[in-house]
């Protein structure tokens, strides 16, 4: 069994995390896999947006703890080699994706795969979802970027309850406290975050990787930085056939056609 499955139709590219029988918990098959097609298509460019979702009713429910408990015993604090080897490449590879990215959750979404769906810029959560950070309750911090990813979600008071306590929360609650973009019924959480992400795959590619980029690294820069960063995206989108012909169809009062240069 392939430990991730690639399905590629016209522009979209569906990477799902494949181990139900273990609710998609991430060993050492399923995260070098993950990187590998996260970049393949984070480096296509005929590739203009990206589903992440998991196999068998669930999204993914972390870290793998019996492989963890194994790694532990063989090489101590090795194990959490882990980290900075396979989890920080995948989350970046999520996180710069020039292209935008939906997550589709249903079931467990815990640990490292809450981090996993923080790092996409959308999130179709079924209402049975069951989500957690769950770090502290195995006497681990976060890892794979949830303490930057998560209080820019929730805030930062939420993000200290659900960091320390540990307490799983509900996909009625991840909708209202901002974590989830929209929720969809249970089962068809891949169907919407697959039509929702159509629809951005149809779009101004370039737009949404500048917009990507502006908005990350409006944390660290000023107001007057910012601007500036945006002029510059604004000149290099100003070139693109995407914005010449939009503009040409909204004086025509005609329908952009995107074609992602």
């Amino acid at each position: 069994m392939e430990p991730v499955l690639i399905d590629r139709r016209d522009a979209l590219v569906t990477v799902s995390l494949n181990r139900p029988e273990a609710r998609n918990a991430l060993d050492s098959a399923v995260k070098p896999a993950l990187r590998d097609a996260l970049t393949a298509a984070a480096e296509d460019d005929s590739v203009r947006a990206v589903v992440l979702t998991g196999t068998g009713g669930h999204f993914c429910a972390g870290q793998d703890l019996k492989e963890h408990a194994r790694s532990l015993e063989e090489h101590g604090v090795h194990a959490l080699d882990t980290v900075a080897d396979d989890y920080v490449p995948v989350v970046t590879a999520l996180a710069t994706m020039p292209k935008p990215v939906v997550a589709a959750v249903e079931g467990n979404c815990v640990g490292a795969g809450l981090a996993l769906a923080l790092a996409c810029d959308l999130r179709v959560v079924s209402s049975r979802a069951t989500l957690a950070t769950a770090f502290t309750a195995i006497g681990l911090t976060t890892d794979s970027g949830l303490a930057h990813t998560l209080p820019r979600a929730v805030g930062d008071a939420r993000a200290r309850e659900l960091v320390l306590l540990a307490e799983p929360f509900t996909a009625e609650q991840a909708l209202a406290w901002g974590l989830a973009t929209r929720l969809a019924e249970p089962g068809e959480a891949l169907t919407d975050a697959t039509a929702l992400a159509s629809r951005l795959a149809a779009g101004p590619t370039a737009a949404y990787a500048e917009s990507k980029a502006l908005l990350a690294a409006s944390w660290s820069r000023g107001l007057a930085e910012t601007m500036a960063a945006e002029g510059d995206a604004q000149i290099r989108l100003g070139a693109t056939e995407d914005h010449v012909g939009a503009v040409k169809a909204f004086l025509a009062k005609e329908k952009p056609v995107f074609t992602g240069r």
